[in-house]
C-alpha cells in the first residue's frame, strides 16, 4: 500500500530508451488490462526484462505511476504548446478558448481517458500512488496559473490559484462525463462545458 516514494537514478542518453520501453508496457497494461493487474513484475513481464532491471529504473510501483502520469503531462504541455504557438519549454500562450479546446480534444482519445481512470483507481487505494496523482495535478495547475498571470497581470497569486484550481476540477471531471463513463455526452452539454471553462481563463473585464 502505501510508502515514501524512492528516487530513481537519473536518466543517461543510453537509458532512455529502456525507460521509455518500461513506462510503455505499464500504459498498456493500465490501458488494456486495468489496475488490478499493474504489478511490477507484470510490467518486468511485458517489458521482457527482469525485475530487477526494472526496479533499477523505478524502484516502487510509486515511482513507475509518478513517473507515467509526468510524462502524460509532458505530452499534453506539448501538443498544447504546439496547438496555441509556444515556444517549446515556456509558458503556455493563445486565447483561452484555444486552450480549452485543445485540453477537450485529449478527451477524445479513449486510451487516455482509459488511463487516468485507472490511475485514479490506484491512488484511492494506495497512499504513495496517490501523492503521485496529487503532485501531477499541482504541476497542471501551476501551468494553468501561469497561463492567467500571462493574460490578466493584474491578478492576485491567491485569485490565480482558485481560478486555476477551478479550471482544473471542471475540465477534469468533465473527463468521466464526455468518456461516458458517468454518462452520455451531449453537443449542448460540451458548448456550455467550453463556455465556462474559457471564460475561467479570460481576462476580468
Amino acid at each position: 500500500m502505501g510508502g515514501r516514494r524512492t528516487a530513481a537514478p537519473p536518466p543517461t542518453p543510453k537509458g532512455s530508451d529502456r525507460r521509455r520501453a518500461l513506462l510503455d508496457a505499464a500504459e498498456r497494461i493500465l490501458i488494456a488490462d486495468g489496475h488490478t493487474q499493474l504489478s511490477m513484475r507484470a510490467v518486468a513481464a511485458a517489458a521482457d526484462v527482469r525485475l530487477g532491471h526494472l526496479q533499477y529504473y523505478f524502484p516502487a510501483r510509486a515511482d513507475l505511476i509518478g513517473a507515467v502520469l509526468n510524462r502524460a503531462l509532458e505530452r499534453s504541455l506539448h501538443r498544447l504548446a504546439e496547438l496555441t504557438g509556444s515556444p517549446e519549454g515556456a509558458p503556455l500562450d493563445g486565447e483561452p478558448a484555444q486552450l480549452v479546446r485543445g485540453i477537450l480534444a485529449e478527451q477524445d482519445e479513449p486510451e487516455l481517458t482509459r488511463l487516468f481512470a485507472e490511475i485514479w483507481a490506484l491512488a484511492a487505494r494506495d497512499d504513495a500512488i496517490a501523492d503521485a496523482v496529487r503532485a501531477f495535478y499541482r504541476d497542471y495547475t501551476a501551468q494553468v496559473a501561469a497561463f492567467l498571470r500571462r493574460h490578466d497581470p493584474g491578478l492576485s497569486d491567491r485569485v490565480c490559484q482558485a481560478r486555476a484550481e477551478t479550471f482544473v476540477m471542471l475540465v477534469e471531471g468533465a473527463a468521466l462525463f464526455r468518456s461516458g463513463i458517468a454518462s452520455e455526452r451531449s453537443d449542448d452539454t460540451d458548448a456550455e462545458l467550453m463556455r465556462m471553462a474559457a471564460r475561467l481563463l479570460a481576462p476580468e473585464v
